[in-house]
């Protein structure tokens, strides 16, 4: 049985505890992996300490070497580092090794950034005083960056964090999801091999609370950029005092299909962003809102459409939906398919599980305050409803805690920028499902979805400090 140590100050680490990972759809165990104390934690944070001293003043073009080489390594692996992701997360392999190319791109981009960290000249003689003097501004790493990420996307969201910190300058600690930190060692043991100064990154897997406990009340710690549920991230707020925190949080994210709207194309577009991997996405299609005149014809498509999404074994290069994360989770989600079912909600396809796997399910007229509307469903369940108008759908839109990103099919103009003012989230997709993101573009929500921004030139900006430099030529 393999034995995935804690990867401390540029080397496999031996924990004082370890515990078997098992792969969600098959219950194969995997390896026995690390289980960090808070004392190995710090270790963790005193080896990044250390580190920045080296990444502080390294080089622009040497850190974007670095990234460089590491996007090449994973490129060449990347059959390897799919089977890795497949495994541990049941992501079905096709989209595992589209998860892969994604990551091989982000750290590109993050390559591309490390050399564009500029900063600008201020006009000091704009004010009464300010004659003689030269004023610009510079960005600077924080220091130690806490990473904390979810299992849904091992390898791209580790990515999102690592990739703008190393860009910086800064140095890490990341804390991978418990069910998934085999793709987190993977992308640790690649980067020692691209160059990386030992301790610069840092994987500690074990304990959400225990781990992200230390991460937040060290005050080594500069910066915390937590993925995952809102409940966690309003502690991590709570607790951080002054750190900076980057918090992208959960989401029942929409669509509106407007009277107008093509159904050939949209149609699939839905179903690929409600179902694809399970529904486990952040940015999954969760609700749809369609105009009451093609609202029967979307909805009997859609669930002909839904019936044919091919579900099982994640190794399978045909299959879309795999097992939920947990058996924990196919129980939830049965009993909120239940609850919108007593509420008056009518199951249009799906509605069942076979073992891990949750059936692409297809619920109709859905109570607004039931469960699988609106709260984060995290599962290939998406809710139809009917709406008169757009201006409907918008407000049904935003009667939500979360504001992550959204979508509306339209061909009117006016409908389209009308919906982009008024939608309450961090990003709206016109004609395009709100799952759509690709890894430059800024990414974050408002409400409950989260704080700050991610998209790997955003995020250099919320690991970097501002600072100001004033010359008197007198």
């Amino acid at each position: 049985m393999k034995k995935q140590h804690l990867f401390i100050g540029g080397k496999p680490t031996a924990s004082l505890e370890y515990k078997a990972l098992q792969a969600p759809y098959s219950g194969e165990t995997l390896a026995d992996v690390s289980s960090a104390s808070a004392e190995e934690a710090k270790t963790a944070i005193e080896a990044a300490v250390q580190a920045g001293k080296e990444m502080r003043f390294m080089p622009a073009h040497r850190r974007a070497d670095i990234l460089y080489k590491l996007s090449t390594l994973l490129e060449e692996r990347k059959e390897e580092a799919g089977r890795v992701i497949a495994l541990e997360a049941a992501k079905p392999i096709t989209a595992a090794l589209a998860e892969v190319d994604r990551t091989v791109e982000t750290y590109r981009f993050a390559a591309e950034e490390a050399k564009r960290l500029t900063g600008e000249t201020v006009p000091l003689d704009a004010a009464k005083g300010g004659e003689g003097r030269i004023g610009y501004t510079m960005r600077q790493p924080l220091g130690v960056i806490g990473a904390i990420t979810p299992f849904n996307f091992p390898m791209n969201l580790v990515a999102h964090k690592v990739g703008p910190a190393l860009a910086a300058g800064n140095t890490i600690v990341l804390k991978p999801a418990e069910q998934t930190p085999l793709s987190a060692y993977y992308i640790a043991s690649l980067l020692q091999e691209a160059g990386l100064p030992d301790g610069a990154l840092n994987v500690v897997s074990g304990d959400g609370k225990t781990i992200g406990d230390v991460l937040v009340a060290d005050p080594h710690v500069a910066h915390i950029t937590f993925t995952g549920s809102p409940a966690v991230g309003t502690s991590i707020r709570s607790k951080a005092g002054l750190k900076r925190v980057t918090l992208e949080l959960g989401s029942n994210a929409a669509v509106i299909v407007d009277r107008d709207a093509d159904l050939d194309k949209v149609i699939p577009r839905c179903v690929t962003g409600a179902f694809t991997y399970q529904g486990q996405v952040c940015i999954s299609l969760q609700r749809i809102y369609v105009h009451s005149a093609i609202a029967d014809e979307f909805t009997r498509r859609f669930a002909e459409a839904a019936k044919q999404v091919v579900t099982g074994d994640p190794m399978n290069p045909e299959t879309v939906v795999s097992a939920l994360i947990t058996a924990k989770d196919v129980q939830r989600t049965l009993e909120w398919i239940d609850e919108a079912k007593q509420a008056g909600a009518a199951v249009a396809a799906g509605g069942e599980a076979e073992g891990g796997v949750l059936r692409p399910t297809v619920l109709v007229n859905v109570p607004h305050d039931a469960k699988v509307s609106c709260q984060e469903v995290f599962a290939p369940i998406v809710v139809i409803n009917t709406i008169d108008s757009a201006q409907e759908g918008i407000e049904r839109v935003n009667d939500s805690i979360y504001g992550l990103q959204a979508g509306v099919f339209t061909n009117d103009i006016h409908t389209a920028l009308h919906a982009a003012d008024h939608i309450e989230a961090g990003g709206v997709m016109i004609n395009d499902i709100p799952t759509f993101r690709v890894d430059h573009m800024p990414y974050g929500g408002v409400k409950q979805s989260g704080m700050g921004r991610e998209g790997v030139k955003y995020a250099v900006e919320e690991m970097t400090e501002l600072k100001f430099v004033m010359f008197n030529k007198n």
